[in-house]
């Protein structure tokens, strides 16, 4: 008799015994960049624009699907407050590949930019289907004509940045490799088909996707790279790297790219 055994399933890799403000607090991505943003906001001469985001995260299982993105708002809300910026937040848990343009509550009038940070590779690819997620989703993002950045990394190189940068005993660390380098390498081994959710893929290969889909690439700003840059090489350790291809700028340890870097705009038709 044929034995057959189910692939692990992805969900239940995070700890039932941590919650989602720690797992925020260890992620970092949500929350750290935005103070930066706010201050310089409030700093505007005839005072500080609205700010509105559109939280959009995958829904968790449980009776609260949309509690991770919602502790985003409440967090980002409180730095609005501090620093007196008008603030507004629309919340949305669902897969991409099923989001309505209507849902994201845009207005003609908006300046819009999406940050596709780590997430892009999250989706679904044609080995799983005919109707492509990744595509879904590009097209929606086309159809905002907005700015648009994305990045991709992979993260065979994390747990050495960790070791030569951050102390073993430090709690955000042991949270981090646990529930997010652990279970994203956990689900790129052990799981199968739709239970395998981490599919991410090069530069390259999202640059030729991206411009089918509609877009075209921005230049990198030559002066702003030489500051970046200098700023590694000052205050960092050497072992991080900052290149440039083409017009990508890529992020990486010991020669190895991490994250690519890249502003799109929609072509004109």
């Amino acid at each position: 008799m044929a034995s057959h055994k189910r692939a692990p399933s992805y969900s239940p890799l995070i700890s039932n015994r941590t919650s989602a403000a720690d797992i925020l607090k260890a992620y970092g991505v949500y929350v750290l960049a935005c103070p930066f943003k706010k201050m310089r906001l409030s700093a505007r001469a005839g005072g500080p624009p609205k700010l509105r985001i559109t939280g959009i995260e995958f829904p968790q299982p449980g009776f609260r699907p949309d509690e991770r993105v919602e502790e985003t708002g409440r967090r980002l809300k409180r730095y609005c407050e501090r620093f007196n910026v008008p603030f507004e937040y629309n919340v949305i848990a669902k897969k991409w590949e099923t989001i309505q343009l209507e849902e994201l509550k845009i207005n003609k009038d908006e300046v819009v930019v999406v940050n596709c940070l780590y997430r892009l590779k999250n989706l679904p690819d044609d080995t799983l289907s005919s109707s492509s997620a990744r595509d879904t989703v590009l097209k929606l993002i086309r159809s905002i004509n907005p700015e648009f950045k994305e990045a991709l990394f992979h993260f065979s190189a994390q747990f050495d940045i960790f070791e030569a940068n951050v102390s073993r005993e430090d709690p955000q660390r042991m949270m981090f490799g646990r529930e997010i380098l652990g279970r994203d390498i956990m689900n790129v081994v052990a799981c199968e088909g739709i239970e395998r959710v981490e599919r991410p893929k090069t530069y390259k290969q999202w640059q030729a996707r991206t411009l089918r889909a509609g877009f075209k690439p921005i230049p990198l700003d030559e002066v702003l790279v030489k500051k970046v840059k200098n700023l590694v090489q000052s205050n960092y350790n050497r072992d991080f790297i900052l290149d440039v291809d083409g017009r990508w700028m890529l992020q990486g340890w010991k020669g190895r790219a991490l994250i690519a870097l890249s502003c799109w705009k929609p072509a004109r038709n």
